[in-house]
């Protein structure tokens, strides 16, 4: 498999976009960092910091509110990484926090950047790749590192990170044959953590908890897979 690969994701959309082409010397291109550096926790990691940035791009809004917009965004990009490259290419590429790396822009999904030697094709069963790059390797540390700076509940974070898997899912429609791409994310809602998060049919997905982006302000309402069909009303005191 070469490099040229990863211009089918690119062409999904930018949430699936890899860079593993060769940068000058040994490292990344300029301004990238090591992955691992977003697992970090406590108060002055780069996950507090983001959720510090989001709060403020959403007018002030409640810690645990950006954070679970924040672990939504870097879900979405994770899975459709993963995702993309198992259904289209058929394997994922490593990931590994050590040897991957990511930029963040000032607008957009974050980029991403592996070696070369990181992307080459993988024996192991595509679940079987997905779960442990995307689920162990990346957004079980993420939660950690969340959950160390900010009061957010786990069920909310795997349900948002459920919520990406099956988003990801609906923009390959079209891309990959409809019946294996579902096959496999099924299998995956299966597993746990994401076991019990919500009810996949067909494409759609309804899950059992919020991310709490009703929160965000006036009119903002619910997202279309959301336990809630309005948002909820304050509780009386």
């Amino acid at each position: 498999m070469s490099t040229a690969d990863y211009r089918r994701l690119t062409a999904v959309g930018p949430y699936f976009a890899l860079d593993s082409a060769d940068a000058p010397g040994d490292g990344p291109p300029p301004g990238f960092q090591p992955l691992r550096d977003l697992y970090a926790e406590g108060p002055e990691s780069l996950s507090a910091r983001r959720v510090d940035v989001v709060a403020q791009r959403l007018g002030g809004v409640e810690p645990r509110v950006a954070a679970s917009i924040l672990q939504l965004g870097l879900a979405a990009r994770f899975w459709s990484v993963g995702l993309g490259a198992a259904t289209l290419l058929g394997t994922v590429p490593e990931l590994h926090p050590d040897r991957s790396y990511l930029r963040v822009p000032d607008q957009g999904p974050v980029d991403l950047w592996v070696p070369y030697e990181d992307t080459r094709a993988d024996r192991e069963p595509l679940a079987d790749q997905l779960h442990r790059i995307v689920v162990q390797g990346q957004l079980t540390p993420l939660a950690a590192a969340l959950r160390s700076v900010v009061p957010v509940s786990a069920r909310l974070l795997w349900g948002n990170a459920a919520s990406a898997l099956a988003g990801s899912l609906r923009m390959l429609n079209g891309q990959v044959p409809p019946g294996p791409a579902r096959a496999l994310v099924a299998e995956l809602l299966g597993r746990a953590p994401l076991a019990g998060t919500g009810t996949l049919r067909g494409a759609a997905f309804r899950r059992n908890s919020c991310c709490l982006y009703y929160r965000v302000g006036p009119g903002a309402g619910v997202c279309g897979d959301c336990c809630f069909d309005r948002p909820p009303r304050p509780a009386a005191h």
